[in-house]
């Protein structure tokens, strides 16, 4: 049962004093989403792709995370890597809707997917996080993502809620190496039992989480993995309750 100020994870005794997430696709998403944004780019430059078409493409962008990963290679830790790096992603996924990644065209996705105005919050994000906070918990960011992240938070109005933030691009280590957990972790000053974690990715959020010993809860906005075997929630609505939460 949770007790004032703090969870206790459902079916443990243990008391979660620190709640840390992923960024993308978990707090924050290119607006109005990433198909949608992408084929405004397209259209505006003469290539008029169905969003449906795009939206079945996506798995090329986790596809190159997950190959980096198991390479080792870093690709958010310099401005140069970034770009480098999703100028190969834009390649290979214009290629695959059929569009020749041609007369810079990359480069014009680039700079709109790094635009911060194209950005924004899902709306179940800051209610949920002021709940927590409310409860007493330390809230924390635990991100591949580029050092603009920082920008991004403080501009949606959010980055005063997170007490720690622990972003790839600034720290030189990425998810999945349980390193950027640990230094998160001891920032805020908690355990692994003490410790949740919530991300949209079992490979990259979830499992490395829960293989430190930290509550790994999935946040599955799209239902995309109906089999999850670990928490698994559809909204940020229902994290408190997942993290056994009172009121």
């Amino acid at each position: 049962m949770g007790v004032a100020g703090r969870g206790s994870s459902p079916g443990t005794d243990v008391t979660v004093r620190a709640v840390f997430f992923d960024a993308g696709e978990t707090l924050v998403h290119p607006h109005p989403s990433f198909p949608e944004l992408f084929a405004v780019v397209l259209r505006r430059e003469g290539h008029d792709v169905d969003e449906s078409v795009l939206r079945d493409g996506l798995h090329v962008v986790s596809d190159r995370f997950a190959d980096a990963a198991r390479a080792g290679v870093l690709w958010t830790t310099s401005p140069e890597k970034s770009k480098a790096f999703w100028l190969s992603v834009y390649d290979t996924f214009l290629s695959r809707v059929g569009v020749a990644p041609a007369d810079g065209l990359p480069e014009r996705l680039y700079a709109e997917f790094t635009d911060l105005a194209n950005y924004r919050l899902f709306p179940d994000v800051e209610p949920a996080l002021r709940r927590l906070a409310a409860h007493g918990l330390t809230l924390g960011v635990i991100s591949n993502f580029e050092a603009w992240l920082e920008g991004l938070l403080e501009s949606l109005g959010v980055s005063a809620l997170f007490a720690v933030r622990v972003i790839s691009g600034v720290e030189g280590m990425e998810k999945p190496d349980p390193a950027i957990f640990r230094l998160a972790m001891s920032r805020a000053g908690v355990t692994p039992a003490e410790s949740a974690y919530v991300g949209d990715i079992p490979g990259f959020d979830t499992e490395p989480a829960t293989r430190l010993g930290m509550l790994g809860v999935l946040i599955d906005r799209r239902g995309r993995f109906p089999d999850h075997a670990g928490a698994r929630i559809a909204t940020m609505g229902e994290l408190p309750a997942a993290l056994g939460l009172e009121g």
